[in-house]
């Protein structure tokens, strides 16, 4: 795998499956061809106020790493990332006396999926418990392990058929430094799945916030 930005697109006076059609045209006509569908789903459990101060665990699970279970505690001063094997999600059913899941806010992100050269990207309507809340954009630019490196090449791909949607920047997810004591950030650093993982869940947290009422997809 390589680098991998997440970019949302607006969903304006269209329906999502409109959104999504109109995307599947522009992605067409680069040349890419549909190479299957894709999931990234995220469900997310509560501690139980008797075990003390509360934490939460995201479960995530993406198509691309389908033999993966992702995890990640949030304990309020920080995340901490854990990359496991199917029975994980067996686990969390033994523990739900002492982790509740908040099955309303549920989240996934799915739609087509394209080859185009070196780019993988994938069209994905973000659901939350079946309410459409948005359209999730992800392109994997595979040649590359290092953001910083690619990040000229992968932005001009991406206002090649997002236009300016896509910020001159790179995400702000990059700019984290990896040490409080270094200028090293994660642009620097070599690109993990966990990185696609903690991208979605950045994005997954602000639709499940997003109040304001979306047109739901037709088709």
């Amino acid at each position: 795998m390589g680098v991998t930005i997440l970019q949302p697109y607006p969903v304006e006076n269209k329906s999502g499956a409109q959104t999504i059609e109109f995307l599947v045209k522009r992605v067409l006509a680069l040349g890419a061809v549909q190479v299957g569908h894709f999931l990234v789903d995220c469900e997310t459990y509560t501690s139980i106020p008797q075990i003390g101060a509360t934490k939460t665990v995201h479960i995530l699970h993406n198509s691309e790493q389908p033999a993966s279970v992702f995890s990640i505690l949030d304990t309020g001063a920080k995340q901490i990332p854990l990359v496991t094997d199917g029975l994980f999600d067996l686990l969390m059913t033994r523990i739900s006396p002492v982790y509740t899941s908040k099955k309303q806010t549920k989240i996934e992100s799915k739609g087509p999926r394209f080859e185009f050269g070196d780019f993988l990207i994938k069209l994905g309507s973000v659901t939350m418990s079946q309410n459409f809340k948005g359209v999730l954009v992800e392109v994997e630019y595979r040649p590359c392990l290092v953001a910083s490196s690619c990040w000229e090449l992968m932005r001009e791909f991406l206002q090649g058929f997002l236009g300016s949607n896509v910020s001159n920047t790179i995400p702000a997810y990059f700019a984290q430094r990896i040490n409080i004591n270094t200028n090293h950030t994660k642009a620097n650093d070599i690109y993990q799945p966990i990185d696609t993982i903690n991208q979605y869940l950045e994005h997954f947290t602000n639709y499940r916030k997003q109040t304001t009422p979306v047109v739901a997809p037709r088709g």
